[in-house]
């Protein structure tokens, strides 16, 4: 990933998916299923918001979501082949999110507006997230307490980044594309106590 000279700002690397002009993706359907059930799984685990703090609002449970796509793209991108399968499985994402929308009887005029949004909130949280990676623990911990915690409880930010540092660790050692969704699992969240 090269980076952007100071004033200007970097292309994403994940294209919004409803680019009409961009060939389809090949990924098998059924990967992207297990990957993007897998990470909604983890986002969905009780411990996050019962232990570390994380809201158990809409807002929450997105940025969590969004908190675990992020380090499952991360990975994904670096791998052989896997460029297309993190395209696919953020389409994915994307078409979930606009299924979600409308289950909360979002309008149908305001759900582009929404998916917008929903957009920028992953773009701009995946670059602070690429950014604090590439400082330290403490610099993920404070993107994390600024995305994920609304800014408070620094010490279960603490905790969310050194679960996010394990969990990027475990998925730095997978290669092969195809095991993530099937063999693969996130490690667990510790608590205090743990």
């Amino acid at each position: 990933m090269h980076e952007a000279p100071p004033g200007t700002h970097a292309e994403p690397t994940m294209l919004w998916p409803f680019n009409q002009f961009r060939k389809p993706r090949l990924a098998p359907r059924g990967t992207i299923e297990a990957i993007y059930g897998m990470i909604v799984t983890q986002a969905r685990e009780p411990l996050f918001y019962r232990d570390l703090g994380v809201p158990d609002t809409v807002n929450g449970r997105f940025d969590l979501l969004l908190l675990h796509l992020w380090m499952v793209l991360r990975r994904l991108r670096s791998l052989a082949g896997g460029k297309e399968l993190a395209q696919a499985l953020f389409d994915h994402f994307c078409a979930d999110m606009d299924a979600n929308l409308r289950e909360m009887a979002v309008g149908d005029l305001a759900v582009p507006k929404k998916m917008q949004a929903l957009g920028e909130a992953f773009y701009g949280r995946s670059a602070a997230y690429d950014m604090a990676f590439a400082g330290s623990p403490e610099a993920l911990s404070r993107a994390i307490c600024k995305n994920v915690l609304d800014g408070g409880n620094v010490e279960s930010a603490r905790r969310l980044a050194a679960y996010a540092l394990r969990a990027i660790e475990a998925l730095d050692k997978e290669s092969d594309v195809m095991r993530f969704g099937k063999s693969w699992t996130f490690p667990q969240p510790q608590t205090e106590g743990a």
